[in-house]
């Protein structure tokens, strides 16, 4: 399976200044490709239209060279930067997991997910905690590509390397695409086997 992004631009009205111009770059299964800038360069942007929750205003995103399913389960998810903004607060966390599928005991005990944290209410946990029901929640099986948003930079640093250490490891067994989001170039190098630079403008 392949996702492509075909000569993506994108700017918020006809006036308003491209922040995206001519992006192409493709990801194969198992390929772990790293977009990197600074911040207000429309990293986030490109991450929300290949997940398919933004339309470029040209060009276009391809997955085996068709357009992303509209219905259904799509192979592609996306994981934010603040887990706080991706989840309803009026479900408990039971419902915010089997939302997407419904992992057993042993992939919550992977993902360092406590039993217990599935009967509270998102304002109950912490932004670690918080972020590993985000990630869990977008590795279903059917998942062939992870978007990840600068995903860790709001986390501490013993947080951010467990939660890198179980997104590398899940996406190596099950040979899953990755695009990277990051303002961090010494992440991108470590982690990924590609790196992409969003030029300014």
């Amino acid at each position: 399976m392949l996702l492509e992004a075909n000569n993506i631009s994108f700017r918020y009205t006809e006036k308003s200044p491209l922040i995206l111009e001519d992006v192409s770059f493709k990801v194969s299964e198992g390929e772990r490709i790293g977009i990197v800038g600074p911040s207000g360069y429309g990293k986030s942007t490109l991450a929300k239209i290949l997940a398919g929750y933004e339309k470029p205003t040209s060009g276009e995103v391809k997955l085996d060279g068709a357009p992303l399913p509209m219905k259904g389960y799509c192979p592609v998810q996306m994981i934010y930067q603040h887990p706080e903004l991706s989840v309803n607060p009026r479900w408990k966390m039971v419902k915010t997991l089997n939302e997407c599928w419904e992992p057993d005991d042993s992939f919550l005990e992977k993902m360092g997910i406590e039993k217990a944290w599935l009967k509270r209410w998102p304002s109950e946990l912490s932004g670690g905690e918080l972020q590993r029901f985000c990630i869990a929640r977008s590795l279903s099986p059917e998942t062939k590509f992870l978007i990840c948003d600068e995903i860790s930079t709001m986390l501490d640093v013993i947080t951010q390397s467990q939660i890198w250490n179980i997104l590398l490891d899940t996406a190596k067994e099950r040979n899953m695409g990755m695009v990277i989001i990051t303002h961090n170039l010494a992440l991108a190098e470590r982690v990924c086997t590609k790196i992409v630079k969003v030029k300014e403008l």
